[in-house]
């Protein structure tokens, strides 16, 4: 009857307007009035409610949000225990801890990180803002129908590694052949995991396995074992902590491993002609840092300057090239060098000498500026080339007389021997043959 009130009054008082317009209004005033009716007099449904999905585990990291999704049908109509019970709502529990946090719209735990919402149909959320550790565990979507139905599932709280600082090694000093232990500590959910690498991308020696020394590009645990440590194994080392939730951290540890110096000279005996550049080298190995430079044989110190150049080239944390260049070298340059190296531990030298070489001048090729100058003659080249071989056989590079010389000389001999013999007969013919005789042997 109020319905039917309402609308002639509203189609009497839009009597200029059409048709259509005034049934529009009076439907949509008619089904407000309905809608309030029923949640007055709570309407009452024969289904029972039901999940229409289940409820899903969710795993969030620490001081991010987290929200439960929980959708009923059939709830709005629904009364507990018959007509006369009371209507059937949602309520949200922690289920380990066995308390209640909310019912239907209204949160019942002290906490403020936590709100309920339902979207007015079927779909009821709680939220829980920047979640904390303490609030891992299983949740539960309830009904109150008789039997009771509910769902559960669990919020699960990671949290990225942490290096632990203060329980963890840092830089360290070793002497060479000596041992040290490395130890990385890191927090998180679920715990991390260590792992060792080099940060050159070398290989970590290990000596202490039951199968002797070993080498890996990698190393699992919280301690990193070096024993009888070598010079090789001087770097930084990188402790990595990882537990799949990101981001991982490492931590640096830079490992000095210190002996005294070594030099090794890869020429100790260097030559070079007057007035040319030579290079000297002495290759060095210290640690610490040592403090390198170059004496004389006699002890007096190089100076850098416009004829010596020193200069020393880096090769690893520990290695060291030194080069000592002399430029247009001087009689006083030949001699002993010494190349010197002292850290905190000893120190170490190398002793090069320097000698001067000769250089071999050639012979000008006279018959070519002859031909030049006054056109060819056959004749007068064959007779300068003859003499230039006679030459350069007597007067070669090793010194010696060249066989073709000395065949010359012996010819030559003979000829002058026969003419003596022949003069020797005409005055007495046997002190001759006793002569030639003589001669032969010793020709």
């Amino acid at each position: 009857m109020m319905i039917q009130s309402r609308c002639k009054f509203k189609v009497k008082r839009q009597y200029r307007s059409s048709l259509g317009r005034d049934i529009a209004t009076c439907l949509t005033y008619s089904t407000l009035v309905i809608g309030l009716v029923l949640m007055q007099y709570d309407y009452v449904s024969a289904f029972e409610p039901d999940f229409v999905f289940p409820l899903e585990n969710v795993t969030v990291a620490q001081g991010r949000d987290a929200t439960f999704t929980c959708v009923v049908n059939n709830l709005g109509g629904y009364r507990v225990s018959g007509e006369s019970g009371s209507p059937a709502r949602v309520a949200w529990i922690k289920a380990d801890a066995k308390a209640i946090l909310a019912i239907h719209e209204h949160v019942i735990t002290n906490n403020g990180r936590l709100s309920v919402t339902h979207n007015d149909f079927n779909t009821w959320t709680l939220n829980i803002k920047s979640v904390k550790m303490e609030d891992r565990g299983q949740y539960m979507c309830q009904v109150n129908t008789d039997p009771m139905k509910m769902q559960t599932a669990f919020l699960e709280v990671v949290i990225p590694p942490d290096i632990v600082y203060e329980e963890t090694s840092g830089d360290m000093m070793v002497p060479e052949g000596g041992s040290a232990k490395l130890v990385c500590k890191a927090r998180g959910y679920p715990k991390p995991k260590i792992t060792w690498k080099r940060e050159d991308g070398r290989e970590i020696i290990a000596r202490t396995g039951p199968h002797g020394k070993t080498k890996s590009h990698q190393v699992e645990g919280e301690m990193l074992s070096l024993t009888k440590i070598t010079r090789s194994e001087m770097g930084a080392y990188l402790c990595i902590a990882s537990n799949s939730v990101p981001p991982s951290v490492s931590k640096r540890m830079k490992v000095q491993v210190h002996f005294h110096p070594l030099i090794q000279v890869p020429n100790q005996l260097v030559g070079a002609p007057l007035l040319t550049d030579v290079t000297l080298i002495c290759n060095v190995e210290a640690s610490p840092k040592a403090i390198n430079y170059w004496q004389r044989e006699n002890g007096e110190m190089i100076i850098s300057n416009d004829r010596y150049l020193m200069s020393e080239i880096e090769n690893s944390m520990y290695a060291v090239q030194m080069t000592l260049v002399l430029r247009k070298t001087q009689k006083s340059d030949f001699g002993g060098y010494k190349c010197i190296s002292k850290n905190s531990i000893g120190d170490a030298e190398g002793t090069i000498r320097l000698y001067e070489m000769e250089l071999h001048k050639k012979k000008p090729n006279r018959y070519n500026n002859y031909d030049d100058i006054n056109g060819s003659n056959d004749e007068d080249n064959e007779a300068i080339r003859s003499e230039d071989q006679n030459d350069e056989s007597i007067f070669g590079s090793n010194g010696r007389l060249f066989k073709d010389a000395q065949s010359n000389l012996i010819n030559s001999s003979k000829a002058s021997t026969s003419n003596f013999l022949l003069i020797v007969s005409f005055i007495s013919p046997v002190f001759s043959v006793i002569l030639s005789k003589l001669l032969s042997i010793t020709l």
